[in-house]
This record gives C-alpha cells, sequence and structure tokens, in this order.
C-alpha cells in the first residue's frame, strides 16, 4: 500500500509557483472576458422586463425597474420591478400573437428543411471537389470561386427566381436561394482534403461506391466541420427576412424575422411622429427593442449548449496517417 502511494506521488507533476500564477491570471482573463460578454445580454433581458417610461427617463439597467409620471413628479427614484407590458403588446393581442406563433413555426420549417438540404448540398459537392481524381475539378472550382468575386446584381437575381423559378410567395422562396453557400463549400472542401484518400481507397477495394465513401467515411471523420458549417446555415436560416420581403405576399408564410422587423418599423414610426394626428398611440417604443431581440436570439442560445460539446472532438479520430 505504501508503495502504490509512493509512486502516485512520484508520478504526480508538480506545479511550481510560476505555473500557478500563470493559471490563477489565465482564469481570471477568461472570467473577465466572459462577465464583458454577458453583460450586454443581461442589459438586454432586464430592458425586455423594465417599464419603457422608466427606460426613457433613467436609462437602461442590469435590473428591471418600474417608474411612473407620479414617480417623476414626486422626485423619487425607479424602484425594483418587472413589467410585462412589452410582452402583453407581442403575445396577448390576438393579432399580433396569431401573427408571432405561425411565423415560429415558418422559421422553424425553413431552418430545419433548409439546414438539412444545406448540408446534403455543400457536403456533396465539398467531398467531389475533394477528391483530386474528379474530372473537370478545377473548372468546376473556377466557377464556384467566380460567384463570390463577381454576381450578376439584384435584378437579375430576382427575374430569375421570380418568373424562370416560379419561387414567388412559396415557402421554396424562403429556402431555396440561400441553399448553397460557396464559402462554406471551400470551409467543408478544407477539412474533406485532410482525409487520407487511403481510408477512401480502402473502401472502394472492399466495395463501397462513392455515395457510401461519403456517408459512411467522409462524413463521420469531419464530423466537427459539418456542425460549424451547419451552424452557419442555421443562423442564416434563423435570421432570414430578405428573401420573405422580395417573394411572399401571403402573410402566413412570413418568417419570425419579417414579423419582428415589421413591428420595429411600425415602432420607429410611432417614436418619430410619423402617425396620423389625433391618433393617441402609446407603444412601449424603447423596451419593444429590448423584447424583440429576446424573443429572435432565446432558442439559437438555448441551442448552443447542446452542439458546443461537438465542437472540441477530433476531426480525425480513428483515421490512419500518411
Amino acid at each position: 500500500m505504501n508503495t502504490k502511494r509512493s509512486l502516485r506521488r512520484q508520478n504526480k507533476i508538480h506545479s511550481s509557483t510560476g505555473d500557478m500564477l500563470v493559471k490563477i491570471f489565465a482564469i481570471t482573463f477568461i472570467g473577465l472576458i466572459a462577465i464583458v460578454c454577458l453583460y450586454p445580454l443581461l442589459i438586454v433581458l432586464a430592458g425586455s422586463f423594465t417599464d419603457n417610461f422608466a427606460t426613457t427617463q433613467k436609462g437602461f439597467s442590469i435590473i428591471p425597474r418600474l417608474y411612473t409620471i407620479e414617480d417623476l413628479h414626486n422626485n423619487l427614484k425607479p424602484r425594483v420591478g418587472i413589467s410585462l407590458d412589452t410582452y402583453k403588446y407581442l403575445f396577448i393581442d390576438k393579432e399580433s400573437r396569431t401573427g408571432i406563433f405561425r411565423s415560429y413555426l415558418v422559421t422553424i420549417g425553413i431552418t430545419v428543411v433548409g439546414t438539412l438540404g444545406a448540408m446534403i448540398v455543400t457536403s456533396m459537392i465539398s467531398f467531389a471537389l475533394s477528391i483530386k481524381d474528379l474530372k473537370y475539378r478545377n473548372a468546376i472550382s473556377f466557377f464556384c470561386n467566380f460567384t463570390i468575386i463577381f454576381s450578376a446584381g439584384l435584378i437579375p437575381w430576382y427575374i430569375v427566381c421570380r418568373n424562370f423559378y416560379h419561387l414567388g410567395d412559396t415557402y421554396a422562396a424562403l429556402v431555396l436561394p440561400s441553399m448553397f453557400s460557396v464559402w462554406n463549400m471551400f470551409l467543408l472542401r478544407t477539412y474533406f482534403n485532410s482525409v487520407p484518400i487511403s481510408l477512401y481507397e480502402s473502401a472502394k477495394l472492399d466495395g463501397a461506391n462513392w455515395y457510401q465513401i461519403w456517408w459512411k467515411i467522409a462524413l463521420p471523420l469531419n464530423k466537427t466541420a459539418m456542425l460549424t458549417v451547419g451552424m452557419m446555415y442555421t443562423l442564416a436560416y434563423w435570421n432570414e427576412w430578405w428573401n420573405a420581403l422580395m417573394f411572399i405576399d401571403d402573410r402566413k408564410k412570413r418568417p419570425l424575422q419579417f414579423i419582428l422587423y415589421n413591428v420595429m418599423s411600425k415602432i420607429t414610426a410611432v417614436s418619430s411622429g410619423k402617425i396620423p394626428q389625433g391618433a393617441n398611440i402609446k407603444l412601449p417604443t424603447e423596451t419593444m427593442k429590448m423584447a424583440v431581440t429576446i424573443i429572435t436570439i432565446g432558442p439559437i442560445i438555448f441551442l448552443y449548449p447542446f452542439v458546443q460539446k461537438y465542437f472540441v472532438d477530433g476531426i480525425m479520430t480513428g483515421a490512419v496517417k500518411e
């Protein structure tokens, strides 16, 4: 027993004072960066639950506050409290509530379908271009790279999508135009290039075709890259509003970002005074911006913890070296 303890003590790595100081400094520095990054989010969250009059008179705070005109006349300070006026405007009003809930479903649908479709298309093209024996490989790469540098412009793009592809006022208009990104394709191709070609050759000797190699070898070995690119596509589809502005006329097909864009446009019109004379409209203009931000980024924030653990996985786990 004593022998085992002595061996453990010998094998234990002793940290010097300098190493401990560096470790303490690193932890403190990273903790401060985390606080700096978290502070704006707490400001936005507290601002969405703060009374709009308190925000306009006293500014934003990390703690939700209540403040009225009577408190201002009596020279009283804002008191701690939660105001749900902004969320009542967004969710209690029947028309606004129905529109937001429906747009949530539309956004979730196009995000799931669009991300899956985009990852299939992007990964297949990236895998094909990573194979050096592919015919016309350089020509295909050149045409893809050419679209990054030069673009036909907005009007030709709109005419092609609207008249030739008939994407007007359809859910496909929210998915297809953003399904392929050349930048993501080249990023993913870089990871596919790092996979040893001997893995593909051994799979071909075992009778696998290129589709099986792509599905059973290339994708599992590049899980981290797939998740990274998939998160980019997810954020792009979740924040989609431009295609809805261009193609969607039916209100039932509009995504969340477009609905919130319209809400913010109304808020801007009210706050700038662009309303009919005599109209008595009182809207939580400042806190509405905070609430819209929380509604928009909330699901994405909850998604990150479930995906983040995969980013630390090794890319080439179990692969052979050349």
